[in-house]
């Protein structure tokens, strides 16, 4: 029997080792075992030996072939969501909208790297609830395609001048439409929508290559969070004339575009993540619909550049437009869009991309309900509210999915303390929760920390810690010291 096994393995050897001398030489002359006398005689022990190594360097060889041939995947796709007019919008207080500005739009990016499929949709929404919007739409796509629940994010891009159809548990009940309100033929429509923009990327998917640029445009934005000589928060939702003593909190002036273009360089997508509130129309046409600024820079880009071009909001809580109205809004979307395409213009790209997804559940703190002696801005933890955060990796590209309205100052903690060079942070991701704040703003005051948020102080940081900790689990550990 041992003889058998022996000439068994000896003939797999030698087939193996004629293929190798044919297509690697060096392969071949390394794996041949030799006798003690030099004559290229075969032992029963040294025929298994020599299979167990050449196996191996063919598995190598095929490991590296695989990476070598990887073709990274990816399609983009548009779809109308404008509601029918007479839906209240999120400013009109309750009225009917009665006019159409621009069209509402869902659009989605859909990569594929061979094994592992991720999808990124914006929507022309104030928010994109957890329970009522987010897993609904996941549910459906990972029915039709199979892409799981962990890999789709799903944003707003948090318009003004969008439909009020949402119940909003998780954020302040203030101005909130009644529940018998909401047009629920709508909202079901709506959700079927949004996957659909996801079905019909994925069926465009062919191949590409991804990169990622950032520019800035600090002019077109200020923070609203005014502070006066005392500490306190004075609020600016438009800006004052000069006022001696104020003093303005920080911005987030960083611009990032991601750029997908096919084999033959011409552009089939494109992100722009920005930080600013998209209230140009808001409240002035308070019943007409649109997208607001982002409009505006999208289609600069898709006009220009081609392709479908998504815009997500970079963490604007406390970020406005410098100016409002309908020509304010024209020219800061077209600033901003100038700018994604100069951006756009000078990113390198790679096909040569892993795709990774990963998604945490979080609690974060809640106020104590307001009461007789209680107002609502008491920052006294009572409660938790369940939300969760979301990274997808690109490469050596980030894209950071937090729920809420986040301050400025807490995304740009973030930022620096990530270690990364190419993050966008994604606010309004996958929930609604109200607005996010840093410590310091409830000891200041003003909306955010007050009556904008049901969170408790503490929550910003709590945020800033899980957010953390969730990019660490998911990007590449630092390379030992020789």
């Amino acid at each position: 029997m041992r003889k058998y096994i022996a000439k068994k393995s000896m003939i797999s050897v030698s087939v193996v080792l004629l293929i190798l001398h044919v297509f690697c030489p060096a392969a071949a002359q390394a794996g041949a075992g030799t006798s003690p006398a030099g004559q290229g005689v075969l032992t029963a022990e040294s025929a298994e030996v020599a299979e167990g190594k050449i196996k191996t360097k063919i598995s190598a060889l095929s490991a590296a072939s695989a990476v070598k041939n990887r073709v990274l995947k990816g399609g983009c796709a548009k779809v109308n969501i404008t509601p029918p007019l007479g839906i209240p919008l999120i400013g009109s207080k309750g009225q009917p909208s009665d006019d159409i500005l621009d069209e509402l739009y869902a659009k989605a990016l859909v990569l594929n790297d061979g094994s592992t499929t991720l999808a990124i949709v914006s929507a022309d929404l104030l928010y994109v609830p957890l329970e009522e919007i987010t897993n609904p739409v996941r549910e459906i796509i990972k029915e039709k395609i199979g892409i799981p629940e962990q890999n789709v994010l799903i944003c707003a891009t948090h318009t003004h001048s969008g439909p009020e159809v949402f119940a909003r548990t998780k954020v302040p009940r203030e101005g909130r439409l009644p529940a018998p309100q909401i047009d629920q033929s709508y909202l079901v429509t709506l959700i079927k929508k949004i996957a659909s923009s996801v079905f019909i990327a994925h069926k465009k998917m062919a191949a590409v290559r991804i990169g990622a640029a950032k520019g800035e445009i600090p002019e077109i934005v200020y923070n609203r969070r005014a502070k006066t000589k005392d500490g306190s928060v004075k609020m600016a939702f438009t800006l004052p004339p000069d006022e001696p003593g104020l003093v303005f909190g920080p911005i987030d002036p960083e611009v990032w575009v991601l750029r997908v273009e096919d084999a033959n360089g011409q552009i089939v997508g494109s992100i722009v993540n920005f930080a600013c509130h998209p209230v140009c129309i808001y409240p002035s046409l308070s019943t007409t619909i649109s997208a607001d600024y982002p409009a505006y820079a999208t289609q600069v880009v898709e006009e220009i550049e081609g392709g479908t071009c998504l815009f997500t909001l970079g963490t604007a809580g406390d970020i406005v437009p410098i100016k409002r109205g309908l020509k304010p809004c024209q020219q800061i979307g077209k600033a901003l869009g100038a700018e994604a395409l100069r951006r756009l213009q000078l990113v390198s790209t790679s096909g040569d991309v892993t795709l990774t997804a990963i998604r945490k559940e979080i609690k974060l703190l809640t106020k104590s309900p307001p009461s007789a002696d209680r107002t609502a801005d008491d920052s006294k933890a009572t409660g938790y509210v369940n939300t969760e955060i979301q990274v997808l990796k690109l490469g050596n590209i980030y894209l950071l999915g937090l729920p809420g309205e986040i301050l400025a100052e807490v995304g740009s903690e973030i930022k620096k303390r990530a270690g990364l060079e190419n993050l966008f942070v994604v606010s309004l991701s996958n929930d609604a929760i109200g607005y996010v704040c840093h410590d310091q703003a409830y000891e200041e005051g003003g909306y955010e920390p007050g009556s904008g948020t049901n969170l408790a102080k503490g929550s910003g940081e709590i945020m800033i810690k899980e957010a953390l900790d969730l990019i660490s689990q998911i990007k590449p550990s630092p390379a030992p010291s020789p």
